[in-house]
């Protein structure tokens, strides 16, 4: 893995950024957690505290714990540590990062300030862009590609990154998404446990269409994709179209 490409020199850029923007950040003063599911007032006093380091095991329980009083205050407190996290590997939720993106989007990120907002924007932009071309990302592409939409409850913006790249790993990440999500898909469900059940029926439909579009062109040279190919066609049909299909695949849901 070259460290010096233009994708990974925005990447450090903007783990950077964050801790630029976020040094100094606490939970608020009055945050109350519960010490017998949660943890110790001990640890919880380190959320108060600035810029020390997290144990693995902390970090996880405050990443995802789902009511703390004010979540965009204790996101902003780990976020720096997090980031650097996230892009290694090194966090591991119990069912998929759509997990953590849903944690970002209860510290409604978006409403914060210009220069915060942003550079959680461009942090996500930039892990995004640098896991799409690199052969061996620490997280899987449909997982960060999950987080992401999550996060920002929408697909647009990282579909257009996909589809802008003309480049031979990222048409491989391409391959293995489609391979990973056609039974859901096929099944008329987003692959991934959506923050607003009530929209995931637009955001399965907006992803399945892309796919739909982009990987023939994508992928039509490829060796053995046709089974592939028929698959991410039958996700354009619909009703009968689709189960009668001589390419169905037999799938049962």
């Amino acid at each position: 893995m070259n460290p010096t490409t233009p994708a990974r020199l925005r990447l450090d850029r903007a783990l950077d950024g964050l801790d630029d923007t976020f040094r100094g950040m606490t939970a608020r003063a009055d945050e109350v957690q519960c010490d017998c599911h949660w943890g110790s007032p001990e640890e919880l006093a380190l959320l108060k505290t600035p810029d020390v380091g997290l144990s693995p095991d902390l970090l996880h329980r405050t990443w995802d714990a789902p009511d703390w009083a004010d979540h965009g205050a204790v996101l902003r407190r780990i976020l720096p540590q997090f980031a650097r996290a996230l892009v290694g590997g090194r966090v591991e939720p119990m069912f998929g990062m759509d997990e953590v993106g849903r944690s970002f989007a209860r510290g409604h990120w978006q409403q914060w300030p210009a220069d915060q907002s942003s550079a959680v924007w461009e942090f996500l932009h930039a892990w995004w862009a640098r896991s799409l071309v690199d052969p061996a990302p620490a997280v899987p592409v449909r997982e960060i590609l999950a987080l992401c939409a999550e996060a920002s409850a929408t697909l647009g913006p990282w579909l257009t990154v996909w589809e802008s790249l003309d480049h031979e790993t990222s048409d491989r990440h391409l391959t293995e998404v489609a391979a990973a999500w056609e039974y859901d898909l096929l099944g008329d469900q987003l692959p991934w446990d959506p923050r607003d059940y009530e929209d995931e029926s637009g955001m399965r439909g907006e992803l399945a269409a892309w796919l739909v579009r982009h990987v023939p062109r994508r992928l039509h040279l490829r060796k053995d994709s046709a089974t592939l190919l028929h698959r991410v066609r039958l996700i354009g049909l619909t009703g009968p179209a689709r189960w009668e299909d001589p390419h169905w695949p037999g799938h049962r849901y």
